[in-house]
């Protein structure tokens, strides 16, 4: 391997985020309050979060009344934080453009689009696996009771 490339490699593994970062913790569970009150920051103040919090909570309440099995729950489940963790990611984005961007720039708007994208696809995502899991065990429930003749 090429030797600058491997001092560069080096450069990256050694850099230590504590000495570059006012916020950087080395305690775990100052760790763990900063990432609380990164889900309390998209709680309060992002609507679309709200809007996924009251979908899982309904996506939960139907897995638990059509009494889903450990394989669809680790699918759902899955899929539930896929979209999560896309929308968290697109506002930390969202955050790191805005302050490094104060007036309009293609690029940034390019990032922002991107972020919006992946969230975009993660949801489409999740919407069909829920579907296909869900939909047999919802229908079947809901049109037990019924007669078609």
């Amino acid at each position: 391997m090429d030797k600058r490339l491997l001092r560069r490699l080096r450069a990256t593994a050694n850099v230590k985020p504590v000495d570059y970062s006012w916020a950087s913790s080395e305690s775990r569970w100052r760790s763990f309050a900063y990432a609380l009150a990164g889900i309390g920051y998209m709680l309060r103040s992002q609507a679309n979060t709200r809007i996924m919090g009251a979908a899982t909570v309904a996506v939960l309440i139907a897995g638990c009344w059509t009494g889903l099995d450990a394989l669809r729950w680790s699918i759902l489940a899955l899929a539930l934080a896929l979209v999560w963790i896309a929308e968290f990611i697109n506002a930390a984005i969202e955050a790191a453009v805005n302050i490094s961007t104060p007036s309009f720039h293609p690029l940034a708007k390019v990032a922002k689009d991107v972020a919006a994208g992946a969230v975009l696809i993660a949801s489409f995502a999740a919407l069909l696996i829920g579907a296909l899991i869900l939909a047999p065990s919802l229908l079947g429930k809901l049109y037990a009771g019924y007669s078609l003749h």
